[in-house]
């Protein structure tokens, strides 16, 4: 429990506040290397980010899982290892550039299905709506249907109550 304590802060730390801190001053500064650097590096690390989430669900019983993980996380931002570079040029790189057109071609469907699953619950959610608002309406006018009445009474009528309800100057009927 305390290793994986240990390991979310290192990660949080280590593999995001300071190479994000890192990133906004490449920013700042304009230096194209930097650029590259840091983006090959936040490539690397959300694919880590992908993968952590389900080694954590089989593989945490691993003795000295969260120590590699957090000697990993270094290893990727460290500049004299240089292993998010590193990886990026030997592995994602390649591997993205051999599946560009497959992975372009599945993100336009997914766009173009996820607007129409929003154009389809949008048109249903509409739909209930106006359903609903029919039905209540015609129950509002239906029989069985409760109303609440309110009695009207002249002045003549209020001055007749008791004193103690007739309205004061705090109190006015108009």
């Amino acid at each position: 429990m305390v290793s994986w304590m240990i390991c979310r802060l290192v990660v949080l730390v280590f593999g995001m506040l300071y190479p994000a801190y890192a990133s906004y001053k490449a920013v700042k500064t304009k230096n194209i290397r930097e650029y590259v650097r840091w983006m090959m590096y936040w490539i690397v690390f959300a694919l880590f980010m992908a993968v952590e989430t389900f080694t954590d669900i089989f593989v945490s019983w691993f003795p000295f899982y969260y120590e590699i993980k957090m000697a990993f996380v270094l290893w990727l931002l460290s500049p004299y290892t240089k292993g998010a570079s590193l990886l990026y040029r030997k592995f994602v790189h390649p591997s993205l550039s051999r599946h560009e057109k497959e992975i372009d071609t599945y993100i336009v469907q997914a766009k173009e299905r996820s607007y129409e699953t929003v154009l389809s619950f949008g048109k249903r959610g509409l739909n209930i709506a106006a359903s609903a608002a029919v039905q209540a309406a015609t129950k509002g006018t239906g029989q069985g249907a409760y109303r609440t009445v309110t009695p009207r009474r002249s002045v003549g009528q209020i001055q007749k109550q008791s004193p103690s309800r007739q309205p004061g100057p705090e109190r006015s009927l108009w």
